[in-house]
């Protein structure tokens, strides 16, 4: 199925049905009163959040919704059948904005979470409504009410709890391999990531977290070159993000600390929130290199890091046992201080 995180549709409510102004005409009853019912209120429209559905892509295609309008009312004091509500099922982690506005209207953070975008009309009034002692045969009844219609921008933003950054092919599809059961494309060539892959991490029988793989970014990202600056929304609500460096590049010319700082300076430039999380440093395939010890030391010095520093083989599986266990710990901390409401974990 081909990933797709942000669609805009238009969504229109059901008007409400219409009054009418109708008379009782029975045998012998031939100044009858007036019977006339109301229309049915038109059906409203729903979103709701739902963990089985992973994509938007259910909306790229079809992109107009209209739910059904109030039946109208009738003689004999009979009311219009309301119209039936349409309920949208879009993935968790949905946000919902007016496309003419920019505002958000809300964020279906969590599962069955569900809101009302668009209200169906109210129904229209029959002429039982207007009699009176000195109006006993009302010829007036009302128009049902149109039903709301919007347009909608709906934008995905995966829920994950750890965020890999990185340059293409610095070893975060093979990282996320390695320590989880996500299976993303691996390749000799840049690019092999084109969407977000999420991997449940399990350390324990009953401790997990969520990491997200997103395309890699290129300098320039932030102008819009390469794929990764249309997927940086994902890392949004991530705690972590991890910076994965290619130690050991195929081409010799590549400098990895003007590399790292290339991304650091392009996350700068896209969102300075989320250039504030809490970031470690991960470097990878220290299982290519005759000295890693050495190189690690060199490179965090002149990369002139301060935060904490993992050497891994994303490949070969070395050290990455420790840094999930860190991870996993990182992100214990983050839920334990959310609930005392002290504030992040850096």
């Amino acid at each position: 199925m081909k990933f797709i995180d942000e669609a805009t549709i238009k969504v229109y409510a059901g008007d409400g049905g219409n009054g009418v102004a109708t008379f009782r005409r029975e045998k012998y009853e031939a100044m009858g009163g007036p019977n006339g019912g109301d229309g049915g209120r038109g059906g409203s429209i729903y979103m709701i959040a739902d963990r089985n559905i992973n994509t938007l892509v259910d909306y790229r295609y079809t992109r107009l919704f209209r739910a059904q309008r109030g039946g109208n009312g009738r003689g004999s004091d009979q009311y219009g059948a309301g119209g039936d509500d349409m309920v949208l099922r879009v993935p968790v982690g949905t946000v919902i904005s007016d496309k003419a506005t920019g505002q958000v209207l809300v964020d279906l953070a969590e599962h069955d979470q569900k809101v009302m975008v668009a209200s169906g009309g109210k129904g229209g009034l029959g002429n039982i409504h207007f009699k009176s002692s000195t109006n006993r045969a009302p010829r007036q009844c009302t128009k049902g009410e149109e039903g709301e219609e919007f347009e909608l921008y709906l934008e995905l933003k995966v829920l994950a709890d750890v965020g890999l950054l990185g340059m293409p092919n610095a070893g975060k599809s093979t990282f996320i391999r390695s320590v989880s059961a996500a299976k993303p494309k691996v390749a000799d060539y840049p690019f092999t990531t084109l969407h977000p892959n999420l991997g449940v991490v399990r350390v324990d029988a009953n401790r997990s977290f969520v990491i997200a793989d997103v395309p890699g970014l290129i300098e320039g990202a932030a102008e819009g070159a390469g794929l990764g600056h249309q997927f940086l929304r994902h890392l949004a609500r991530t705690h972590l993000l991890l910076h994965l460096v290619d130690l050991a590049p195929f081409d010799d010319a590549v400098d990895p600390v003007r590399e790292a700082r290339a991304i650091v300076e392009e996350l700068k430039k896209y969102d300075e929130e989320l250039y504030n999380k809490p970031r470690w440093l991960v470097l990878n395939k220290v299982d290519m290199l005759p000295d890693s010890a050495e190189l690690v030391a060199k490179f965090v010095k002149e990369f002139g890091w301060e935060g904490r520093c993992f050497s891994i083989s994303a490949l070969t599986g070395t050290g990455c046992r420790e840094l999930t266990y860190a991870i996993m710990e990182h992100v214990e901390a983050n839920q334990a201080a959310a609930l005392a409401d002290t504030g992040p974990v850096v």
